[in-house]
């Protein structure tokens, strides 16, 4: 039986959790950079999912990775080795700099295991007392949405009704390098950040910040961690955020686009001595390093750097960015970004410019209210950013 968008809408209402509040566009298929929904009307994603799909939908290269990993096998748990987690661990190594890798399926888990990976450092070979470790993180964060995570956003909503919440966070002004100065103790673990808030509304902090908290890090035996869920991977034009700051972590949060857009992976990568401190027993997850897992962040990974996406993302992101600044409307308050990772700032909610550009045949979601998020697939073409451009204009000149 066929069901009608409208009735597909109704079921998603009244059967499903009121956690999200999508836009009602019921999408059905997906290539490249491009979606149909259920009434064959056909729009251009520039969300991408919230970066997974930097390999636009149903890229075939994964796919066909995933497919010959589906025939042969699928799932072991961490009970046995199987002949892809291997190479996989080895692949995120290689790309990353880091000596050992610990992999996990959605982002949130990959933020939890970092967390528990810098507090046993923090008590196994730092020797800060039990019990005492802390984490700095910044305002304006988002790492996820377990209790642990949410304990340190700043957000109202995210904590509102979730409490007690865990305590063992210091949180700092984004971009404060003196806060961060002034947080940092003999019980500090590590210092957590985004070298790029995505979901706080693309912020990029001052040059040579990371830098700045990295020598900071390093002064007093601190792990410096970087969530690059969001901003890794080509995103910013870069392999890694961290890059325009030549500030290397000393662990590597990734997911996302680690998965293909075809699949939840995600892993944290860090030095022998920090993952080393993790034993048999110590954490886990049946799912991650799973075959099919293993084999799509290698297709997906290869991919990136085969075709040369963060320099694709570099040079169209700039080319973006230029003509979004030609925009001359007194609602917008800026345009900021790095590679194809592009927020839009206004002085009213965005949301009701989110619908617009629907209606234009262009899928976009506005982040803290007024700000919209441009980070469409990296695989756009510059003709494709054309062709939203002037869409885009037009929803601020009718």
């Amino acid at each position: 039986m066929e069901y009608t968008a409208e009735q597909l809408i109704e079921f998603d209402d009244k059967y499903g959790a009121h956690n999200y509040e999508p836009l009602d566009v019921v999408l059905s298929k997906g290539k490249g950079v491009w979606v149909w929904d259920v009434k064959g009307n056909k729009y251009l994603d520039m969300l991408s999912s919230y970066s997974a799909l930097n390999h636009g939908h149903c890229n075939p290269e994964v796919i066909k990775k995933m497919k010959e990993q589906l025939d042969n096998l699928t799932l072991t748990s961490r009970a046995f080795r199987n002949d892809k987690l291997p190479l996989f661990l080895k692949k995120v190594c290689e790309v990353t700099g880091m000596e050992m890798a610990l992999p996990m399926n959605t982002g949130a888990e990959a933020v939890e295991t970092a967390l528990k990976a810098s507090r046993k450092w923090g008590y196994k070979v730092k020797g800060i007392p039990n019990d005492k470790a802390e984490i700095v993180v910044a305002a304006n964060n988002f790492h996820g949405r377990t209790i642990t995570i949410i304990s340190f956003a700043t957000e109202d909503q995210y904590r509102d009704g979730f409490g007690p919440l865990t305590p063992g966070f210091e949180i700092v002004p984004y971009g404060d390098v003196a806060a961060i100065r002034e947080k940092v103790g003999e019980n500090t673990a590590a210092v957590m950040l985004e070298p790029i808030q995505g979901e706080g509304g693309i912020i990029i902090p001052p040059e040579g910040y990371l830098n700045e908290v990295k020598n900071i890090c390093k002064e007093n035996n601190v792990l410096f961690v970087l969530d690059e869920i969001q901003s890794g991977l080509g995103r910013t034009g870069k392999l890694f955020a961290w890059e325009w700051d030549g500030a290397k972590p000393d662990m590597i949060i990734l997911g996302k686009a680690l998965g293909g857009g075809v699949y939840p992976v995600s892993i944290v990568a860090s030095s022998r001595e920090v993952l080393g401190v993790f034993n048999p027993g110590d954490h886990g997850s049946t799912f991650g390093g799973n075959p099919v897992g293993a084999a799509v962040g290698i297709a997906a990974l290869d991919y990136i750097l085969e075709e040369n996406l963060a320099e694709r993302s570099n040079e169209l992101g700039e080319y973006f960015m230029k003509k979004l600044k030609t925009l001359n409307h007194p609602v917008i308050k800026e345009v900021r970004g790095k590679g194809l990772f592009i927020g839009l700032e206004l002085h009213e909610p965005a949301r009701v410019y989110a619908e617009r550009l629907k209606e234009k045949g262009i899928l976009c979601k506005e982040t803290h209210s007024t700000i919209i998020r441009f980070a469409p697939p990296l695989t756009i073409t510059k003709e494709e950013l054309d062709w939203a451009f002037l869409r885009i204009k037009d929803i601020f000149t009718e």
